[in-house]
C-alpha cells in the first residue's frame, strides 16, 4: 500500500508541474501546435520506416551517396538511426527556443523556428528514404 501511495503522490506532483507548462499561451496558438504536430509526425514516420526496412546485417551498408563521388560513407546498419535522432535533437532545440521567443513577444521568430524544424524533418525524411532506396 505504501508504494501505491508514493507512486500516486509522485504522479500528482508531476502533473502539477507539467500542467502550468502546457497552460501557457504558446500552446493555444494553432500555428505553433500544427507545426509541432507535423514535425513530430514526420520524425515518428522516419523512425517507423527505418525500423521496418533496415534489418540487422553483418556487412556495412551505404549511409551516404553523392552524385559526383558515388558512395562516400558506409557503416553499421545502426548508424542510419542517427538521422531521426539528429532531427529530434534539432526539433527540441528549435522548440524550446520557439517557446522562449514566443514568451518575449517575438511571435514571427517563434513560428520561423518551428517552420525550420519542420523543414529539417522533411529534409531528413528525404535522406532516410534515399538511404533505404540505395540499400534495398
Amino acid at each position: 500500500m505504501e508504494f501505491k501511495e508514493k507512486t500516486k503522490a509522485a504522479i500528482l506532483g508531476l502533473k502539477s508541474k507539467i500542467r502550468p507548462f502546457f497552460a501557457d499561451e504558446y500552446f493555444k496558438s494553432a500555428i505553433a501546435i500544427w507545426l509541432i504536430i507535423l514535425s513530430l509526425a514526420v520524425n515518428l514516420i522516419e523512425w517507423v520506416i527505418l525500423k521496418i526496412f533496415v534489418k540487422s546485417v553483418d556487412f556495412p551498408i551505404i549511409l551516404h551517396y553523392n552524385v559526383f563521388f558515388g558512395v562516400d560513407m558506409m557503416g553499421n546498419y545502426k548508424l542510419v538511426f542517427v538521422l531521426p535522432l539528429i532531427g529530434l535533437a534539432l526539433f527540441l532545440i528549435n522548440f524550446f527556443l520557439s517557446i522562449y521567443f514566443y514568451r518575449h513577444k517575438e511571435r514571427i521568430a517563434s513560428y520561423l523556428l518551428l517552420m525550420t524544424a519542420l523543414m529539417i524533418q522533411l529534409s531528413l525524411f528525404i535522406s532516410t528514404l534515399s538511404v533505404i532506396i540505395i540499400n534495398y
